[in-house]
């Protein structure tokens, strides 16, 4: 399987607190990869150097064999990179429809010559083609989640980078938006998911990163992470979410 994204010891520092310390792995293209952590472990902070929203202090990432390391957040989304934010941050004046048709767009392959017509398309694959015309201000919490995937798969990715998308969201939702992702990956997409709800990761990935203290702890199967004691360690008192 080839190689769509390999960090090699990327660090981030902030005023010279260590927030990533040489933090390495690779994904394949089309699979799903969980990245957990507690609180504070980096995990926002690495989707956010990836994307091109901020810079690394050290390190090197290749996206497709090519050297993106520092590249901005808006040749990222040209390449093929695009992200989730775990608060969905829309066009808040702009209608539903309107909000997804920017990333028709500005999206990573040639401007749709019918970003209407594709935008209504994702709405009604995501399940909100009945809200078009609403402006995004008057969405529900579930709704806006969908719309951030929305507006995300209009730029047309080939990584999607997924910000706890289940936050905030009831079980039945959390349900319907995982199954969501797999669609979105049987289309080819890879993703790489953030969540904090770990039966949600451990049910949808193929591969699970672990992130503590800024740094890459562990990194395996669902299975073999849910069984290993320096993950169990990490998440000392949140070890029954498994």
């Amino acid at each position: 399987m080839a190689l769509i994204l390999k960090l090699d010891r990327v660090s981030k520092n902030f005023a010279g607190l260590a927030a990533l310390k040489e933090v390495s792995f690779e994904l394949e293209e089309g699979g799903i990869f969980g990245l957990i952590g507690p609180n504070g472990a980096g995990k926002t902070t690495l989707l956010s150097i990836i994307a091109g929203s901020q810079a690394l202090t050290s390190g090197i990432i290749l996206f497709r064999g090519r050297d993106v390391t520092g590249a901005r957040s808006f040749h990222a989304v040209r390449s093929g990179i695009a992200r989730t934010h775990q608060v969905p941050k829309p066009f808040r004046s702009l209608s539903v429809l309107e909000n997804v048709e920017v990333g028709c767009r500005f999206g990573s392959r040639e401007r749709s010559a019918t970003p209407s017509r594709e935008a209504a398309q994702i709405l009604e694959w995501v399940g909100i083609a009945h809200l078009d015309r609403m402006p995004a201000s008057r969405l529900s919490v579930g709704d806006l989640k969908r719309l951030e995937l929305a507006r995300t798969l209009a730029a047309r990715p080939a990584l999607l980078l997924c910000d706890e998308v289940c936050s905030g969201l009831t079980e039945t939702e959390a349900a319907s938006i995982l199954h969501l992702l797999r669609e979105i990956r049987g289309t080819g997409t890879t993703i790489l998911y953030v969540e904090h709800n770990l039966r949600a990761i451990m049910s949808i990935c193929d591969r699970v990163i672990v992130m503590n203290y800024g740094q890459k702890l562990a990194e395996g199967s669902p299975e073999a992470m849910q069984n290993d004691p320096s993950v169990v360690e990490a998440y000392i008192g949140r070890a029954a979410s498994f």
